[in-house]
């Protein structure tokens, strides 16, 4: 397990410390396991004569130098910690050590392209994982400025925080980059990328910008859709937040296996290089690239400029970032549905997550670094971003932006509480926010409105009343009852059948009955959807009559956000076992081809699969795949060639299993069947292969001749997938045994390898692995990485056994054996799954019967 700082260890050490810079020099010429990394601190202590630590990490410390004397490094280096006694009033320590390259995606990661042979390294310090690269006092409230100095191969790029001061032939082939020094900063938002980068450069208002890639991945990078969300981002951010740009200038790198999706070091942001487009994506994907972008963009005034003094508020910093990357989204980009990919793909992360028994408050209780790598979760960025979205419209968006305003001015390069921000918010709003503060960042779950009312002989409403429930779920619920600014809309249809709101009520929904009387004399609609413009962050229920018009002809709500809260109500419904998953599965037939947002395609379809291979009675799971296999079809040969849905449609036609579907899959595959306008394409391939490999029709050649044609690390990483979900037993032997008894694969192909393991289809050849599940994991959290024990847990979970059998092995595991938190709190997610799976099982079932 990794070092683990306390909350109280860190105020202590701030409490001590004063912090003024670092100077670290790092040798990445010395080998292939580990670099020389020199590391000078200066720093002064309020109480000469105390003691305190500085964290590292890595296999060697060959020397240690506390304000001149030498410090035996046998007696001071814990593996993970450096004591220095008897600090001075004003203090300089000098570390040098040998530091080990990562292939976990943590501390500095370092990657060899499979193409060219090139050696890429990142670094990715969030939370707390600095001290893997360098010696530092690795909290966030003990800033300071650094300057960086590497020596490393001539031909490679060095890139870090801020511009390069000085470079310096050291020897043939070799040379030394010194970088200015950092404005003052937190240690997880330093930053190093190096290696043979392609780079394209360009510049906007007064900021120099950069983009960078793999060599390999050159031709595939597409600089001017990136540059241009880069501009529109900080257009939009300079201006609302009136507040420049405060680091200089602005790098944007694209490295291989990385673990998020992005990390926001100042001025040197990374970006999982998915978002490199081999092929043919959706503008869905696009779309979510541009939130990455501007989410990591607004993080250099919240959390960078900004900075939270403790990890309790690392939900403000991303809750906020996810938050304003949306609102730059629809006010500044071409993806101007943001926040109806908001509601389909946060909020509804936000909602399983806080239904979970693991959840927390908001505002965690964040005791150590353990608790907040495992709390760094969709309560921390989705449902946190959805709180905030609704405290925007409780205070009024021109209130809450002033309130920002003032907040960076106040605090510029400092670090704050939650307080010091609504302290803000109160002033410039005029509101209280205690009670707020109260009621949604300290509490949990998820509260559920629903219409109550009567209606006389005409169908006029006689009373409206909104109904709100506390918390369903039996270890999360609380009988909290929470203030919601809501909107009620009533749709009916127009001259040309389309389902049109015709009234729209807004208000304040307090306690269990909140008496809607606006609504007393209006006329009963075909469709009555609560949190109409999705303010609120709530699950809600329809009426009868607005579920059979949903039913009939959801594809005529013309308007894209109503039309995804009323997918997501019906979605929610499913998952409760309100609603059967057959029904839930008819209704996405019915519909999808009438929905014109290609986000909200993708995720009914994909919502469809899951229910028939989660939700649904397993007896009628063989039918109702082959009926969404042939809707599938039928869209995917309609569409209009070359179009996201023509994709699309096919990604979902390739899961079919009947024998004859396979085999036109097939037939696409080796090109017998051309589809106008489809690119068989490196990526659609691979997707193609990969179902008919776990359908048993194609195999280990076939692979072996896609690899050959797509010889890159991402044509390993599918090779993996593909060759984990062969159909055999000795290949799910191979593949255990590559993930569990071998630490050999980096994180993106042990991933890689788990995500073809659990197929539906193949219960047979995994239902032995359940035991060996629960038998192995507690040795993987003892020998592997927090962040590798936390994905093979998660991954390798054996969801795909939904049976009683499962859950009374989970429930065995964690009575008996006294897991640790981490380890029991993904158990127990897991476990919520299969609990929910098997309700909603049996809710199709008799519906089936009834």
């Amino acid at each position: 397990m990794p070092n683990n700082l306390t909350r109280d260890e860190a105020r202590e050490r701030a409490r001590l410390l004063n912090v003024a810079s670092y100077d670290v020099e790092l040798d990445l010429t010395t080998g292939h396991e580990t670099f020389v990394s020199t590391t000078t601190v200066t720093f002064t202590a309020t109480e000469p004569g105390a003691s305190t630590f500085i964290e590292l990490a890595g296999p060697k410390v060959r020397e240690v130098a506390l304000n001149g004397v030498a410090l035996d490094p046998a007696e001071v280096f814990d593996g993970e910690r450096i004591t220095l006694p008897s600090l001075a009033e004003s203090n300089r320590l000098t570390v040098v050590a040998d530091c080990a390259y990562s292939r976990t995606g943590e501390g500095l990661h370092r990657f060899v392209d499979p193409v060219d042979d090139g050696v890429y390294l990142y670094t990715q310090f969030e939370t707390y994982d600095a001290h893997r690269m360098y010696a530092c006092f690795d909290q966030p409230d003990l800033k300071a400025t650094f300057t960086l100095s590497v020596t490393a191969p001539a031909d490679w790029k060095i890139i870090s925080n801020g511009a390069v001061a000085a470079v310096a032939e050291a020897a043939i082939g070799v040379r030394v980059t010194r970088f200015l020094p950092t404005p003052v900063m937190s240690t997880y938002i330093t930053a190093l990328v190096a290696g043979p980068y392609h780079e394209v450069r360009d510049h906007h208002d007064g900021i120099d910008l950069g983009l960078y890639c793999r060599a390999s991945l050159a031709e595939f990078l597409d600089p001017d859709e990136l540059f241009e969300i880069t501009k529109q981002g900080f257009d939009f951010y300079h201006r609302v937040f009136d507040y420049r740009y405060p680091f200089g200038k602005y790098d944007q790198l694209f490295v291989p296996e990385f673990n998020a999706g992005a990390m926001e070091n100042a001025g040197c942001v990374t970006f999982l290089e998915d978002y490199v487009f081999r092929a043919k994506v959706t503008e869905a994907r696009r779309e979510r690239r541009a939130e990455t972008i501007l989410h990591e963009m607004a993080h250099m005034w919240f959390g960078d400029l900004v900075t939270m003094r403790w990890w309790d508020d690392l939900w403000l910093n991303e809750s906020f970032a996810t938050y304003m990357s949306v609102l730059a989204q629809v006010a500044s980009t071409r993806f101007t549905n943001g926040w109806t990919t908001f509601a389909n793909a946060e909020k509804a992360w936000a909602y399983r997550q806080d239904q979970l028994s693991s959840t927390h408050p908001i505002v965690a209780d964040a005791v150590d670094m353990d608790a907040v790598r495992t709390n760094f979760d969709g309560i921390t960025y989705a449902k946190g971003a959805s709180v905030l979205k609704q405290l925007v419209s409780w205070v009024g968006q021109e209130e809450f932006l002033a309130g920002l305003r003032s907040y960076f001015r106040a605090y510029e390069y400092g670090n704050t509480t939650l307080r010091d921000l609504l302290d803000e918010l109160e002033n410039a709003s005029g509101r209280d926010l205690s009670v707020w503060s109260a009621d949604w960042l300290e509490t949990t779950g998820v509260n559920t409105l629903r219409p109550r009312f009567e209606t006389d002989s005409s169908g006029q409403f006689t009373s409206f009343d909104v109904v709100q429930e506390p918390a369903a779920h039996p270890a999360t619920a609380s009988k909290t009852l929470r203030p919601h600014r809501v909107a009620i809309g009533l749709y009916d249809r127009d001259a040309s059948g389309d389902l049109v709101r015709r009234e729209r009520v807004e208000l304040d929904v307090i306690g269990e009955v909140t008496e809607v009387t606006k609504l007393v004399g209006a006329r009963r609609p075909e469709l009555l959807l609560l949190n109409d413009d999705d303010l609120t962050f709530a699950k809600i229920r329809l009426d009868d009559t607005s579920l059979a018009t949903l039913v009939a002809d959801i594809g005529k709500v013309r308007a894209s956000l109503p039309r995804t809260l009323c997918w997501s109500a019906a979605w929610d419904m499913t998952r409760d076992a309100e609603l059967a998953a057959r029904d839930y599965v008819r209704l996405v037939l019915s519909g999808a081809d009438a929905e014109d947002d290609i986000g909200v395609v993708q995720t009914l379809l994909a919502r469809a699969v899951l229910t028939l291979d989660s939700y649904g009675d397993p007896a009628n799971r063989s039918a109702a795949l082959r009926a969404l296999g042939e809707r599938a079809e039928q869209l995917m040969r309609a569409a209009a060639p070359g179009s996201d849905l023509q994709l699309v449609f096919t990604t979902t036609f390739a899961q079919a299993e009947d024998p004859d579907q396979v085999e036109k899959i097939r037939a696409i595959f080796e090109g017998r069947d051309v589809i106008e306008g489809l690119a068989l394409d490196t990526e659609l391939r691979w997707t193609l292969l990969t179902q008919l490999v776990a359908r048993g029709v194609l195999g280990d050649a076939e692979i072996d001749a896609e690899l050959a044609r797509d010889a890159t690390a991402t044509g390993e990483k599918r090779a993996a997938t593909a060759r984990s979900a062969r159909p055999t037993a000795q290949a799910k032997a191979e593949a255990w045994a590559a993930v569990m008894e071998s630490d050999k694969l980096s994180n993106h192909l042990a991933s890689a390898t788990m995500s073809g393991f659990w197929i539906s289809s193949q219960q047979e050849l995994t239902r032995p692995y359940v035991d060996r599940y629960f038998a192995e994991i507690a040795e993987i959290w003892k020998t592997r990485s927090f962040d590798t024990a936390g994905t093979i847990t998660q991954m390798l979970f054996p969801s795909g056994v939904i049976e009683q059998s499962t859950l009374d092995k989970v429930d065995s595991y964690l009575a008996t054996q006294d897991p640790t938190p981490p380890l029991r709190r993904a158990l127990t997610e897991g476990r919520d799954g299969l609990v929910r799976a098997l309700a909603a099982r049996a809710r199709d079932t008799a519906a089936a019967a009834s």
